[in-house]
């Protein structure tokens, strides 16, 4: 027997949604599910690629937003969502990381406006996954940091200030920080080697991605030489060095636990 059942109506509110690095194959089953069936989808068209609109319904309405302030972007969806339209806010990347949000989120609440959030795939996992890699390899590296510099935009806390997170030669993600890649290199090379390895992966998940995999040393020296300005993440990782005998105790013959003796 095939057990089948009629998806829920969407609701007159808005679904804010984590798109994210820009392959459509890396949208969550519910994000899909909600993005094709919307009667208005908002679009953060500077940087969500429009492959990611390609299973929208044809007669939806499609707002982009990357010329628009956030004093017009909630009245345009607090207008929808009271004309009784279900609504998406296409984010890119994860909402948990620089994704702006919280501003939407407290003009919603104050306009007594539904909403629900449906988190994306960040695109220091989608590089990771490209690289085929893990992040986190036993002896070497347990920790992950994401981070990005201060910009025109949005100021870092100074206890947060590079320098001092590069002290832990952890698996550095670093968004947004291509506009000043030599500042960032001279501060990582405080405490990691010239020889660590640095993934600078460009447009992940979209058709003309590219990732170069060089040493620190080589980091801005390759961003200048590809002109790289914008939407471009560093992986600065000791796990991105082949690591032929690094194994976990998980799956260990000599390791037991609840499920195996």
């Amino acid at each position: 027997m095939i057990l089948s059942f009629m998806p829920q109506p969407l609701k007159n509110a808005v679904y804010i949604i984590g798109a994210g690095p820009g392959d459509p194959e890396l949208l969550t089953l519910k994000a899909y599910r909600i993005l094709t069936r919307a009667d208005v989808i908002l679009y953060a068209d500077s940087l969500v690629p429009k492959q990611m609109l390609r299973d929208v319904r044809a007669d939806a309405e499609l707002i982009p937003t990357g010329n628009k302030t956030l004093e017009e972007i909630l009245p345009l969806m607090s207008d929808r969502v009271r004309r009784g339209c279900s609504v998406v806010r296409l984010h890119s990347g994860d909402l948990s990381l620089y994704s702006a949000i919280q501003e939407q989120i407290q003009g919603l609440i104050a306009e007594d406006i539904p909403f629900e959030l449906i988190p994306g795939i960040s695109a220091y996992q989608a590089a990771a996954a490209k690289l085929g890699t893990e992040l986190t390899i036993p002896g070497l590296v347990q920790t992950i940091i994401l981070t990005r510099i201060s910009g025109s935009a949005s100021a870092v806390p100074e206890a947060e200030e590079l320098a001092s997170l590069a002290a832990h030669q952890a698996s550095l993600c670093l968004y947004l920080a291509a506009r000043h890649v030599e500042n960032v290199q001279d501060k990582l090379l405080q405490y990691y080697s010239t020889d660590t390895p640095v993934a600078i992966c460009f447009r992940i998940g979209w058709p003309d991605e590219k990732i170069w995999l060089v040493p620190l040393e080589k980091m801005a020296a390759t961003s200048r030489e590809n002109d790289l300005i914008r939407t471009t993440m560093y992986l600065i990782s000791p796990a991105l060095q082949e690591c032929k005998d690094a194994r976990s105790r998980l799956y260990h013959p000599e390791h037991s636990h609840l499920f195996r003796k």
